[in-house]
Parts: C-alpha cells; sequence; structure tokens
C-alpha cells in the first residue's frame, strides 16, 4: 500500500506523548533512520531518558512553543483537539497524525508483520523478533516493552521484515496494513472507546481485512472469536494457519505439556506430524501458544520449527511480561503489566504451576475507572488462585473518578472469597508486604500504572 505521507531523513517531527509505549517506540525507528525528532510528556521515564540519550529533544511538560519548528506532528490517542500543542500546531498549518494514519508512512516498503490480540500480543511479538534475529533477519520492530535481548522497544533492522505489536486501541492497527498478521485473541477491553464487546470484535475483523490478498493469517484455534475471524477468511480464500492446544484441528499444536521448575515442556506437531520440541523459561501455558504463534509467523518467513524451538529456549520475559524482579529473604518479586480479569487469573496460574510450594500474594493496581466499572465482576474473582491480595488505589490515567469505584470497595467485594485488604499508600503496600510475605514466598505486582515501583522499594528494603 502506498502512503501520502512520506518520510524522510533530516525531517523534524514532535511527538505529542512521547514517554508513552506506543509513541516512543515509533521515535526511536524515526530517530534511527535519520529524523529530527522531539517530544513533550506530562512526566519523565525511562523511555524519555532513554530517547533523550539518543538525541531526541524531551520536554517535561506541554507548551505550544513547542511545535513551531516541526513538519509533522503526532500525538497520543489520549490527547484531545484542545490540547495546547495540537492547537498550536494547527494554528501554523503544521498537520497532526494519530498513529492509525501515520503508521502506514512508517512501514512503507517493508514486509509487515503485524500481532494483535486482547491478551499475549507483547509476549508474542517478542517471539517472533527472538526467533528471527536469531535466525538472521533482523527484522525492524516495534514493542510493547523493552525485550530482554534488545533492552529497547524498538529498532531498525537491515532485514525486509517489519514486526509490529498491533494495538487495537484507537483502532490503531487499521493503519498497519500488514503482509502478515497474527491474531491471538478476542475479548473485550478497553471500554472507554470499544463500548461493547460487538464493536471490539468488529475492530479485529476489519484488522483482518486489511491483511494482503497473498497474506496470511494466524490465529488461535482454541480461542472461538479467533476462530471465527480465520473461518471468515478462509471462507473468502484467504490463506489461514492455526495454531492451539485444545483443538485437534489446528495446523500447529503442542502436546504433552510438562511443567518442572523453571521451565515449560511441550512437544510441537505441524500438520500433524511431530516437528520439535519446545522448552520455555517464561511460565503458563499461555505462553506455550504464544509460542506456537512465533513459530508459525517464522516458518512463514522460512524459518524452520527446529530453529524456532531452538531460539525460544533462550527467550526471556519482556519487562512487565511475568518479569522476575528479584528475590529478597526467600520472596520472589514479579512484575507483571495484566491489568485485565484474564491476565491476572492465567498469570495467578503459572505461578502456582511454576511455585507449587511458594505462598502467593498478588499486589494489584486497579487499571481506569471504566475498566472497573465494566469488568467489575471478573475482577472479583479473578484472584481465587493467590493466597491474598492486596489493592492500591485506582489508576485514573486519562479518566475521572466514577462515584462508588474505589480500591477500598475493590478489596471489600474480594474479601469474601479470599483474604484482601486495601493500602491507600505505595508504602503501605510496603509495610503489609512485611508482614505478611513469609519466605517462601512470591509477590505478583499487578498494575498497568506506576505500582512497579513497589519491587523496587520492596528489593531495595533487603539491601
Amino acid at each position: 500500500m502506498k502512503s501520502m505521507l512520506q518520510l524522510k531523513p533530516g525531517q523534524r517531527i514532535h511527538f505529542i506523548g512521547i514517554g508513552g509505549a506506543g509513541l516512543s517506540a515509533i521515535a526511536r525507528i524515526l530517530l534511527e533512520r535519520g529524523c529530527s525528532v522531539s517530544g513533550s510528556d506530562l512526566r519523565g521515564s525511562s523511555l524519555t531518558a532513554a530517547l533523550a540519550r539518543d538525541g531526541a529533544r524531551v520536554y517535561v511538560g506541554h507548551d505550544g512553543r513547542y511545535v513551531e519548528d516541526a513538519e509533522i506532528v503526532l500525538a497520543t490517542s489520549a490527547a484531545q483537539p484542545d490540547h495546547v500543542e495540537i492547537a498550536a500546531a494547527k494554528a501554523l498549518n503544521i498537520p497532526v497524525f494519530k498513529r492509525k494514519d501515520f503508521m502506514p508512512a512508517v512501514l512503507h516498503g517493508c514486509d509487515t508483520i503485524a500481532v494483535a490480540g486482547a491478551h499475549g500480543k507483547t509476549t508474542t511479538t517478542s517471539m517472533v523478533i527472538h526467533i528471527l534475529r536469531s535466525a538472521g533477519k533482523d527484522p525492524s520492530f516495534i514493542v510493547g516493552g523493552n525485550m530482554a535481548s534488545t533492552g529497547e522497544n524498538a529498532g531498525v533492522g537491515t532485514g525486509q521484515s517489519f514486526v509490529i505489536e498491533a494495538d487495537e486501541y484507537d483502532n490503531m492497527f487499521h493503519g498497519l496494513h500488514p503482509n502478515l498478521a497474527v491474531v491471538t485473541n478476542v475479548e473485550h477491553d478497553h471500554p472507554d472507546f470499544f463500548r461493547t464487546p460487538a464493536q471490539m470484535n468488529a475492530a479485529f475483523r476489519t484488522f483482518v481485512e486489511t491483511l494482503a490478498d497473498d497474506g496470511a493469517l494466524v490465529a488461535c484455534a482454541d480461542d472461538e472469536a479467533a476462530n471465527d475471524i480465520a473461518e471468515a477468511r478462509r471462507a473468502s480464500g484467504g490463506k489461514v494457519v492455526s495454531y492451539g492446544i485444545e483443538n485437534s484441528a489446528a495446523d500447529w499444536r503442542a502436546t504433552d505439556l510438562r511443567f518442572s521448575g523453571n521451565v515449560v515442556t511441550a512437544s510441537v506437531l505441524q500438520r500433524g506430524c511431530a516437528r520439535a520440541e519446545l522448552q520455555l523459561k517464561v511460565p503458563g501455558a499461555h505462553n506455550v501458544l504464544n509460542a506456537l504463534a512465533a513459530m508459525a509467523v517464522a516458518d512463514e518467513r522460512g524459518v524452520s520449527s527446529e530453529q524456532g524451538a531452538a531460539a525460544l529456549s533462550s527467550f526471556q520475559s519482556t519487562a512487565r511480561r511475568f518479569e522476575i524482579r528479584g528475590e529478597r529473604d526467600g520472596v520472589i518479586v514479579v512484575d507483571d503489566y495484566a491489568h485485565h480479569p484474564t491476565e491476572i487469573r492465567v498469570n495467578i496460574k503459572a505461578a502456582r504451576l511454576r511455585y507449587p510450594e511458594r505462598q502467593i500474594l498478588a499486589v494489584w493496581q486497579p487499571h481506569t475507572y471504566s475498566r472497573i466499572q465494566t469488568f467489575w465482576s471478573g475482577f472479583v474473582k479473578a484472584f481465587s488462585g493467590a493466597d491474598r491480595v492486596i489493592v492500591t488505589p485506582i489508576y485514573a490515567a486519562r479518566e475521572a473518578p466514577l462515584e462508588g469505584l474505589t480500591g477500598a470497595a475493590l478489596a471489600e467485594a474480594i474479601s469474601p472469597h479470599l483474604s484482601a485488604t486495601y493500602s491507600p499508600t505505595f508504602d503501605d503496600v510496603l509495610e503489609t508486604l512485611g508482614r505478611a510475605a513469609r519466605a517462601p514466598a512470591v509477590v505478583l505486582i499487578f498494575s498497568a500504572g506506576d505500582a512497579n515501583l513497589i519491587a523496587d522499594k520492596f528489593l531495595a528494603e533487603g539491601k
């Protein structure tokens, strides 16, 4: 697909919300391609610091003056039309884009591999990148977290492929027009944007419809919604490669899953024939599914299942995806980005399988009022596999509070099912952990906000 917007070295591009996972990754790509990058955000972070280190001009706070010499402005989905920098850009006739309309220019001329899904897309994207890099393919990439193998969330490679995590929020993934697409699963999320499950399902169908006619869709046969989307593509004559554990008709299957210590082992079948033994250091059956998707993608790009399995044996968690941050006095601390009931449930299950003899304490920072309101009952039940839950105040992100929705109310609703308490501050969380966490134990910190700081403080107190 040809892009109307043309990007070239030397262009000055300004990012509103440059510290976000999506925009910071695009900024890094453009920096490495020789563009002049500037950006602003409400606060600094490790992502903005890394961009500044590598040549970007980063501002903390927002001001219309920051866009004055820009040729293009790229704005976060959270920025409203009256944002001071958007208003300044429009007054100066500087074009303002959102990611959906900007990405075709970034991906122009590339073999685009886009990984979508309500859950698992960051890990699956990272696994695809890891396999292709191990096979010498050296793709460019954008992923929603810093990869352990590269230390970055984006990079420009020498190969033809561009592997990108396909974010559904604000329909960003409709601008990708991939040559190869993955759908890991479809489940209602982002209720502030997708008001109903049907709207989110329709968005994923549209994403798949943007796939090149001669491209392939890799879809999870174990997920009903993903399977339905795959069937629709098959019916239209498009290529589909399926994967799964439960569905015996899947093209790629994992069987004989074994959980032993820090390793998950499975036998990989490709169209009924045994191909490879998979050994993963990331826990849980859900990561076996992610690995199958990555191996299927790599196979479409000429990397054998044996090569794929061998590469994945050295795969390490992407930042904040069941990331083991350290251990203090026999208490292991795990940081995870989970902010949906399904994600919390599968991660607790994975922790139980990996650490069957340990006490499991969950620290949960609820994320956005709209999500808590929509999935209240799911969240109340999601922690049943843990021994104790500590709930913090809700991380509002871009939203205003809703009456009656509080961390304290959530803890009270969970309490009839298991031990749950509310901690109004991170210091209070640390005090509670100091009393409650007794070795051997695992502390799972679930946060898409800033509660990962609790891990730093807890581990530092043990030094």
